[in-house]
This record gives C-alpha cells, sequence and structure tokens, in this order.
C-alpha cells in the first residue's frame, strides 16, 4: 500500500511552538519538538481540529485548485448539502446551481440526492437486523478512520455504506457517460469539499479500493467566487427551481439530519470530536445497546461545522432548517427491495496499528511497564510544557526513543534544585574546613 496521504499540513515558518493544537489533538498525533510542532502521521484522522484551533494559522488542508477543472472535457460538481447554508440568499437553490455552471462546470449533481439514496439503504439494512448493533454510520471519514485506530473493535458495528460523496460521484459520472458519449476518464468529477478528511477519503478511500472523485475543492475557495457568480445570474435570471434533492437529503448537513432519516425513534446523534469520543467509549463500555443507530460528525454541528466552510456552523445550521422547510421530503428512492451493491462497500474495512508500542506482545508488556515506571516519576499534571498531550504520552515518547526525562520542566527543576543544594553545601562544607585550618 502506498503511504497514507494526509490532507492537513504544518506551516513550520507559522508556527510558534504552543501546545494548543497538542492539547486538542483527539489522537494524540502531534507533538512540539525543538520548537515547533509536529504531526504523527500514522495517528492523525484529518479531523481538522487542530486547524480549527491554531492561534497563528499553521495548519492548513490540502485541497485542488479550482483552475484543476480545466484539465477535464466535461466538468461535474458535487456540492454538499452544508454549502447551501454558506450563504444568505436561498430562496432559490436554482440560483446557486446557475451559478456553479457559470464557473464553468457542465453538470451538478446534489450530494444530497445520493444522500436519500443512503438513508432508503440504511433503513433497509436496519430493518434485516445487520450490522451489530447498535449501528454506527460510515458518513464521516474522520470518525471512521477515528474507530480504525482507536476503536477498532467497534468496527463491526459500522455501517458498511458507501458515503454520499461516492455515491453521487458514481451516478454523475454514469449519467454524464450517458449523456456526452465521453470516456469516463475525461470527466471530472469534482466535490466541495467543507472539511480535510473528506479530501483526505478521496485519497484514500475507504470500503472501496478507489474514489469516484477526482478533484476536492475547499469551500473556502470557491465561496468569494460561487458569491460573484450568484449575484450575476441573480440579476440576469434563473429558471424554474427543478428539485434534485428533499429535506431527507438536506438534513445531512446538519447534526442529526442523517439519523432523523433513518426512520427509527432509537437513534443517538453527537458532533464535534470529542462528543464523538466521548460515545465511542460508552459503546465499547456497552452502555448504548439500547440505541438503534448513532450517527456521528467529527465537526461541531455536523459537516456545516466542517473548518472549510465559511459561515458561523450554528448560523449555517439555522439557514439549512429554514431551506428544508419549502422542501420535499425526499426526490430519490433506490429501485427494488434490496439494497444496490454499488452503494455496499467492496473493500474490507481494516483496523489501523498507530496506537501499538511493539509488533512483539512479550516486548510490548516490557515497554508497558517501562512507561508505568516512568509515569510514576513525573508530576501529573498533563501540563503540555513538554511537548506532549499528556504525562503518559511523554512517558510513552521516552520508550519509543522520542524524547528524555528532562523534557518535563518540573523534573528539570528538580534535577536543577539538586545540583545547587549540591554545590551550595559542597561551598559550606569548604569554608567549614578553612575555618577548622585557620
Amino acid at each position: 500500500m502506498s503511504e497514507y496521504f494526509h490532507s492537513v499540513t504544518l506551516d513550520k515558518d507559522a508556527c510558534r511552538g504552543c501546545i494548543t493544537c497538542v492539547k486538542r489533538c483527539p489522537t494524540e498525533a502531534i507533538r512540539v519538538r525543538d520548537g515547533k510542532a509536529q504531526i504523527i502521521k500514522e495517528r492523525c484522522i484529518d479531523c481538522g481540529e487542530c486547524i480549527r484551533v491554531c492561534p497563528h494559522h499553521a495548519k492548513h488542508a490540502v485541497t485542488d485548485p479550482l483552475s484543476a477543472i480545466e484539465q477535464f472535457k466535461y466538468k461535474v460538481v458535487l456540492p454538499p448539502p452544508s454549502l447551501f447554508g454558506q450563504y444568505k440568499r436561498q430562496e432559490d437553490l436554482e440560483l446557486i446551481r446557475a451559478a456553479l455552471h457559470e464557473l464553468g462546470f457542465d453538470a451538478v449533481f446534489e450530494v444530497a440526492a445520493a444522500a436519500e439514496l443512503v438513508s432508503e439503504a440504511t433503513r433497509r439494512m436496519l430493518e434485516q437486523g445487520d450490522p451489530k448493533r447498535p449501528v454506527i454510520s460510515s458518513a464521516c471519514p474522520a470518525v471512521l478512520r477515528l474507530i480504525r485506530i482507536r476503536f477498532p473493535n467497534l468496527l463491526e458495528n459500522v455501517l458498511p455504506l458507501s458515503a454520499p460523496m461516492e455515491v453521487a460521484a458514481r451516478l454523475a459520472r454514469e449519467k454524464a457517460v450517458d449523456k456526452t458519449g465521453l470516456k469516463p476518464e475525461e470527466i471530472g468529477v469534482v466535490f466541495i469539499t467543507p472539511c480535510p478528511a473528506k479530501a483526505t477519503a478521496i485519497k484514500n478511500p475507504m470500503g472501496t479500493e478507489k474514489s469516484n472523485v477526482d478533484l476536492a475543492v475547499s469551500t473556502s475557495e470557491i465561496y468569494p467566487v460561487l458569491l460573484a457568480a450568484m449575484n450575476k445570474c441573480a440579476k440576469e435570471g434563473t429558471g424554474p427551481d427543478t428539485a434534485q434533492s428533499g429535506r431527507t437529503g438536506l438534513s445531512w448537513g446538519n447534526s442529526g439530519g442523517e439519523a432523523a432519516a433513518t426512520f427509527t425513534v432509537r437513534y443517538l446523534a453527537a458532533d464535534g470530536i470529542e462528543n464523538v469520543i466521548n460515545v465511542l467509549e460508552e459503546m465499547e463500555d456497552d452502555r448504548l445497546s439500547d440505541q438503534d443507530f448513532v450517527e456521528l460528525n467529527a465537526c461541531p454541528a455536523g459537516c456545516v461545522g466542517g473548518v472549510l466552510n465559511i459561515e458561523n456552523p450554528y448560523v449555517a445550521a439555522t439557514r439549512m432548517k429554514q431551506l428544508r422547510n419549502y422542501r420535499p421530503v425526499a426526490c430519490n428512492s433506490l429501485q427494488g427491495e434490496a439494497v444496490p451493491s454499488e452503494i455496499l462497500w467492496d473493500a474490507e474495512v481494516k483496523p489501523i496499528k498507530a496506537l501499538g508500542l511493539n509488533s512483539q506482545p512479550k516486548h510490548s508488556l516490557k515497554m508497558m511497564r517501562k512507561i508505568d515506571e516512568i509515569e510514576s516519576r513525573l508530576y501529573g499534571l498533563d501540563c503540555g510544557s513538554c511537548g506532549a498531550p499528556s504525562c503518559r504520552a511523554l512517558a510513552e515518547d521516552i520508550v519509543l526513543g522520542f524524547s528524555t526525562e528532562d523534557a518535563c520542566i518540573y523534573l528539570l527543576k528538580d534535577k536543577v534544585e539538586a545540583v545547587r543544594s549540591s554545590m551550595l553545601s559542597l561551598k559550606i562544607d569548604s569554608r567549614d574546613k578553612s575555618g577548622e585550618h585557620q
């Protein structure tokens, strides 16, 4: 397997070596060493929390420039539901679609339309009793990678369905091929991403061998040019609003929208990566067995809270609710009674061994004992001054050879104080001996 692609990167010139990101990273994937933050790639889930909290804007997401669409003969754009909550002018979704055409896209395929198909597939699978209860949504790639790294035992609970982005991309490409007669590779499918995790999922997909999406353009990049195009289209006028999706699909942009679309009364929805971790820990302890479905979003308020969005997530969420009031319940449905194989995963999603100490259990146990020993000597303050998120993490870094006990400022202070006391004692002894000789 090729090296894992990360869309979250560090600008070392902008980094001041503060520990804000270190303390907030959900997988303890960041350390400050030599005055700069360093990302442990194996542990990073691309949730974007470090981008959100960095006071120096030293973290960035790698996405594709809008100009990259020019390499394709036919260009299809996939706007996610969260995009519609970024703009005040929502009286007509056709205005946004017309503006996307104005930017050079030949076709618009709403991800919300595919979300309605995934919702129906979810309902069918819940009725059939699979997978293991409570069922965990597989829609958020950051949460799915978190489960693979920190909660591998819960993978059997994850819904084995492709995310709406992937379903939309496949359907959009098929539709474009039928319409144009072009080869599939001549058609560019572009997703407007609200978060870095989805950009990563395109390069390193989970549940499928290859993503159907060609490019990921951030919402923050397209926002200003799309706004200008919307103003132009508003003056020129647009055609009638041909609804591609209804309330069911658009609800996916907000936390709880996917869960509500399952039509089950026993569901739980959590957003924000810290809350997600708390829910997963409770699931590991078998304290949520009374739930049928669990929707988890790494971003606060759901996809509208993605770090690559522009609008305040709660303002955007309110706009989404208002927008849904004027839509039909759904505009898309599956054919037949079985869940289509095209929506199911076609590749196994396996645990990621990023937190292990050693591949040999015997050596791991020995290292664990050493970590416990070192941690017992530390102060247990979890201050982060050493560049690690906790005393336990520092002890682990020491055992792995990435740090030393001198990194702890309190232990270092103790050593300095001990040296100082020793020197004072020697000085006093020297004076006493000098007085005796006199």
